[in-house]
């Protein structure tokens, strides 16, 4: 739904962050039944786990670029307390997956940043 003057650059980053989050579901979901529990997969499921709010309406492209930055730190924030979590348990096959998803959102979230306004 994004429009204005940067609606090619937009659309095509929103596109490549689509495909990029659907294969991290895989394979997040890969590991959940690799430790033998069943992985969410209803959207319902998803939105009761997610920590990022659901948003009204179209906001403008400028907007949307802030939530989506907003969106990737609290995956980052979330991030970091799974990894608290994944090391505690000495669970180094997830430690890896979670450091490596912690990493992207990162770069992700800061090259976000780098795109709005002061």
């Amino acid at each position: 739904n994004v429009t204005g003057p940067q609606f090619r650059d937009l659309h095509l980053m929103f596109e490549e962050h689509y495909t990029e989050l659907a294969e991290a579901v895989d394979e997040i979901a890969e590991r959940i039944r690799t430790l033998g529990i069943a992985a969410p997969g209803t959207y319902k499921s998803f939105s009761q786990l997610s920590s990022i709010e659901e948003v009204e309406g179209v906001p403008e492209a400028t907007e949307m670029v802030r939530l989506l930055t907003h969106g990737h730190e609290q995956v980052v924030k979330t991030s970091r307390e799974a990894l608290k979590l994944a090391q505690d348990a000495d669970d180094e096959s997830t430690v890896a997956l979670v450091s490596d998803r912690m990493r992207v959102h990162e770069k992700t979230a800061w090259m976000l940043r780098a795109m709005l306004p002061n």
